[in-house]
């Protein structure tokens, strides 16, 4: 990490907030190629999902579909950024807390409200999904899953059993 070719991830981080969408999508793009690296602007990264501009979206996707779980103290902004009413924000927000796994436990109330009543599909899915990688710890979760196998969408069945086996009884 401390090397002359990692990113300043920092910076990148703030300069994803520009106003200059020039700014903001070289930022994204340098940040997309940092791989693990890039964890340090996690928040940012989904923040930058819901971008005016297509290249910023499109680097900032590229960006955390590399990332691992994001670091523990990101967990709190990212829960906020659930109920984001831009749906690829809240998806990325759902995904980093269930790559979050336990130390998300705190998100698990969001996310019972994800799965129940997110406009979005894709969201009302991952919500699911992550509320499996949460694990034991999402016991709450359990009668949300149990209606989210009946409600008519196959994936999103298969998804809510699969955390309903992952929760355990």
């Amino acid at each position: 990490m401390g090397d002359a070719a990692s990113p300043d991830v920092a910076g990148l981080s703030k300069q994803l907030a520009s106003s200059d969408p020039e700014q903001r999508a070289a930022a994204a793009e340098l940040l997309s190629r940092a791989g693990d690296e890039a964890a340090a602007a996690a928040v940012s990264l989904v923040t930058a999902c819901g971008d005016a501009d297509d290249r910023v979206r499109e680097f900032a996707v590229a960006a955390l579909e590399d990332l691992g779980p994001p670091p523990a103290a990101d967990v709190p902004p990212l829960i906020k950024l659930v109920d984001s009413p831009e749906p690829l924000v809240a998806y990325w927000a759902v995904t980093l807390l269930g790559r979050s796994g336990q130390d998300a436990a705190e998100a698990v109330a969001v996310l019972v409200a994800c799965v129940e009543s997110s406009t979005d599909l894709s969201v009302r899915q991952r919500a699911a999904w992550a509320l499996g990688k949460i694990g034991p710890a999402a016991a709450a979760a359990r009668g949300t899953l149990k209606r989210a196998v009946d409600q008519g969408d196959e994936r999103l069945a298969r998804l809510a059993n699969e955390a309903l086996e992952a929760i355990g009884s």
